[in-house]
């Protein structure tokens, strides 16, 4: 009888394992949901004009967003007052708001130019402030002199404490052009094979003294400044300075610090000083205009994966830049939005918004729909 009721007692507790294991099994899948698919987001940068009435920002926000945009990118001229028109009319036809500004090219900026001192000067010694290199609107301010450092500082929170934006979006975050686009030099009727002193900035007195403080060399007397990696440096942290310190202004005030970059960290070393890779931020958009560069619209995925995989350990999301004058047919356009997507950019932004046509919004709205 014992063996019997031993017996009896072996089988119910079997019967007891197997239901905990089919509960336990249950358990984990309901733990184990497939991983949420993150949206692929569309911008377009945009600049805004006071003369514009609020009914005529509300059709042109609500064109972006039956056209597939879900932000919106505006240049106020660093106007928060615009800014805090604009952001509720946005908001509105669903669309998020960064602030956009041109951080250290400051073209027609009245408070910069009653103070000559605080532009860049070339390896020429001419001052941004009356010669400007290839266009009139270039008007780059130092980023080492602590005045007109803190001026555009200044400028970035004033925009960052603009309620419901999400970023301030840092643009011309660099030095002048030491080299243009390979596909822009015929509109200069250039040739640059090399770093010629009329593009080289800067050297103004403050750069130079604090360069001398650190390294115990003028780079003036340099034999060839091209090559010499403490000068390139010194200039690459400068700007890494003014975005590390806009970093905290941002999160002070709640909102995230983005940038538009070049296309990718190593070309943008290469060509404007900047070294995005190595920033305090939290999404970069490199603008990744393939014309500017005589490439074909696969180069896109190609700079958009160099740009991820430099800044993958930092934590740093990017947006594929887009310039919409590149494209003649609709397919190239959604070739280009299907490179970023699938070399793992986050989302693309269309410069601009004004150039897009009804054609190119519905195929964007249909690209975004089929992702």
């Amino acid at each position: 009888m014992k063996t019997k009721y031993l017996l009896i007692t072996a089988l119910v507790l079997l019967f007891i394992s197997c239901g905990d294991q089919k509960k336990e099994g249950a358990i984990a899948e309901v733990d184990s949901p497939e991983p949420k698919k993150e949206a692929f987001e569309f911008g377009v940068w945009t600049t805004a004009n006071d003369k514009k009435s609020d009914e005529e920002y509300l059709k042109e926000f609500e064109k972006y967003s039956n056209g597939g945009i879900d932000e919106v990118l505006i240049n106020t001229g660093t106007d928060p007052k615009l800014l805090e028109r604009l952001v509720p009319l946005a908001k509105e036809k669903g669309l998020r708001v960064h602030a956009w500004i041109m951080a250290v090219n400051r073209p027609g900026d009245t408070i910069a130019l009653q103070h000559p001192e605080w532009y860049q000067v070339s390896r020429e010694g001419k001052s941004c402030f009356d010669t400007r290199p290839y266009v009139g609107y270039y008007q780059w301010l130092c980023p080492t002199r602590k005045e007109s450092r803190n001026h555009i500082l200044g400028l970035v929170e004033g925009l960052a404490k603009v309620e419901g934006v999400e970023s301030v979006h840092l643009d011309y975050i660099r030095f002048p052009d030491i080299f243009l686009p390979i596909g822009l030099l015929p509109k200069y009727d250039l040739v640059q094979d090399e770093e010629l002193p009329e593009y080289d900035f800067c050297y103004c007195d403050v750069c130079i003294s604090e360069f001398e403080k650190i390294h115990h060399k003028n780079p003036l007397e340099s034999k060839n400044t091209a090559i010499d990696m403490e000068w390139k440096n010194f200039r690459l942290n400068a700007i890494k300075s003014v975005v590390d310190d806009a970093y905290k202004i941002a999160h002070s005030n709640n909102k995230i610090l983005t940038a538009a970059v070049f296309p990718y960290p190593e070309i943008a070393d290469h060509m404007v000083r900047q070294r995005w890779d190595k920033w305090d931020i939290d999404e970069v958009y490199p603008m990744i205009y393939h014309g500017f560069y005589n490439e074909e619209v696969d180069w896109i995925g190609y700079a958009t994966k160099q740009g991820v995989n430099d800044t993958e350990s930092e934590g740093i999301s990017l947006n594929t830049g887009i310039y919409i004058p590149d494209f003649k047919t609709t397919e190239g356009l959604k070739q280009a939005i299907l490179y970023a997507k699938e070399n793992g950019a986050k989302g693309v932004s269309f410069f601009d918004g004004n150039a897009i046509s009804d054609e190119f919004f519905e195929t964007i709205k249909t690209t975004k729909a089929n992702l």
